[in-house]
């Protein structure tokens, strides 16, 4: 791991936990190593990104981010308590964090404008992945609590992030991106654009002759994830052809996203003292 990533601040909130698993934020710059050691794992060698000199040297997948991001863990405690139980993660940026380095990392591929104007406070997520042997439920959702808490924690109006779709060939991806641009576009006042150097049209069927179950069905599951939080995407798609994937824009209001999950965590407060 590069030796410039300071240790992490302290934790926002309390390790949650599900039998064996836990979730929190990451503490130290080892397990930071380790989130990045996993994400080459699944990145590179699973989904097939094609690595650069300095990754494929460390075996890890690591940016200029990586230093002011917060980093979400899900620990496998049967394992370990500390880096070597890391199983899951997400990339948690903060708009000081982002500040640091001059821009959050969408802005690559995506106008990011209307979000950064909304009237709230933004968050962007990304870098998720999780092992192969933990891709269930309860991973899932003990991603999605510490997430909720982090929001909850940070007073966090509006996520966005970029996610992604298997593969660069977007009429091979025709249908489900047929799909999200015609079912769940964003609202024009918080709605991405991808950027006119790299956008790809979204709307490559006609709409009204999509098995809009078929559709929803071949989405990977953490778009899915968005949608069922009442997420919706931004205009436009875009090829990533270091990561191998088509990726869009996710955006969610947090007032939809996390109703039950405030309550569960408001409670938990008051349990607590």
């Amino acid at each position: 791991m590069s030796p410039d990533i300071p240790p992490p601040a302290a934790a926002p909130f309390p390790e949650l936990r599900a039998g064996n698993l836990g979730v929190r934020i990451a503490e130290t710059a080892e397990e930071i190593d380790a989130v990045q050691a996993l994400r080459y794992r699944i990145f590179y060698q699973e989904l097939g990104a094609h690595p650069d000199a300095a990754a494929l040297a460390s075996g890890r997948d690591a940016d200029d981010f990586d230093p002011v991001a917060d980093h979400l863990l899900v620990v496998d405690h049967s394992i370990g308590a500390g880096p070597e139980g890391v199983v899951g993660t997400y990339r948690l940026i903060l708009p000081e964090a982002a500040a640091r380095i001059g821009r959050f990392y969408s802005a690559d591929e995506y106008d990011i404008g209307p979000m950064l104007g909304f009237a709230g406070r933004v968050l962007e997520l990304g870098r998720s992945c999780v092992d192969a042997g933990y891709r269930n439920r309860a991973a899932m959702q003990l991603l999605w609590r510490g997430i909720a808490a982090y929001v909850f924690h940070h007073g966090i109006d509006l996520m966005f992030g970029c996610a992604s779709l298997p593969g660069t060939d977007p009429d091979a991806l025709a249908t489900e991106l047929t799909y999200l641009h015609a079912h769940h576009l964003a609202p024009p006042e918080i709605r991405p654009r991808a950027r006119a150097e790299r956008y790809v049209e979204m709307r490559r069927l006609d709409a009204a002759g999509l098995d809009t179950r078929r559709a929803l069905a071949e989405l990977p599951p953490l778009i899915k994830g968005y949608l069922r939080l009442g997420g919706f995407v931004g205009d436009g798609a875009v090829i990533d052809r270091q990561f191998n994937t088509t990726d869009v824009a996710v955006v969610v209001k947090t007032d939809l996203v996390t109703d039950k999950y405030y309550r569960h965590y408001e409670r938990e407060n008051r349990e607590a003292g």
